[in-house]
């Protein structure tokens, strides 16, 4: 609530996949994380439900730089640009309802061409959209993960000097490192905003999670 960024914790596992991250989910809980606001996520498969597990509570927000990405896949080079022009009608919308309206129209134009675009917007339209539950200008820090893959960027300056560690121990000290240099640019004193009241009072507490290609 004060509008600190801060890292809880450094995990390395062999593959990730959805019991890796409810075992990150039930860790946080068994430390002293008794709720969590609002849990921005990319698209893997169970994550949802591993969040909801430990955290029945939680919002869910899934990063919409990550289904934009799945989106154009499916879409030749000549098209993207016209159909991430009527996307951006849908997640810049001010309100819900207009988002919902935009869809509609963007379904009805694209829909017979990429189908499969379609059916993943909507089957995951409730975790796209939790966003529009918050003030516009909150909106940056709950839609997408962008502030934790910065994280994991400065974290691959670090590690990618060397391919191989001799044990998870070794790497988890370097990790811990580059992030304790990393975090003393996050808690500079905030400062006030332009109309004086604290830009804390303008910030939410957010759990980032995404997957880390270290």
């Amino acid at each position: 609530m004060a509008g600190q960024k801060e890292i809880l914790g450094i995990w390395i596992g062999e593959n990730e996949s959805a019991s890796f991250w409810l075992g990150v989910c039930n860790d946080l809980k068994n430390r002293g994380v008794e709720d969590i606001l609002i849990a921005c996520k990319d698209g893997l498969s169970g994550f949802s439900e591993a969040i909801s597990t430990a955290f029945p509570k939680t919002e869910i927000q899934l990063c919409i730089i990550h289904q934009i990405r799945n989106s154009l896949k499916y879409v030749s080079y000549k098209q993207q640009k016209e159909l991430l022009a009527d996307l951006k009608k849908v997640y810049q919308a001010l309100i819900i309802e207009e988002a919902e309206l935009a869809f509609t129209a963007f379904k009805d134009k694209w829909g017979k061409k990429h189908p499969v675009i379609i059916k993943s917007w909507e089957n995951s339209w409730l975790e796209l959209t939790a966003y529009f539950k918050y003030p516009y200008e909150m909106r940056r820090l709950i839609y997408t993960t962008n502030v934790i893959e910065g994280y994991h960027r400065q974290l691959r300056k670090v590690t990618k000097t060397k391919t191989t560690y001799p044990t998870d121990e070794s790497l988890i000290k370097i990790i811990y490192l580059a992030t304790a240099e990393a975090s003393k640019k996050w808690t500079m004193p905030i400062r006030d905003s332009p109309s004086g009241a604290p830009v804390a009072l303008q910030r939410c507490r957010i759990l980032l999670a995404g997957k880390s290609q270290i």
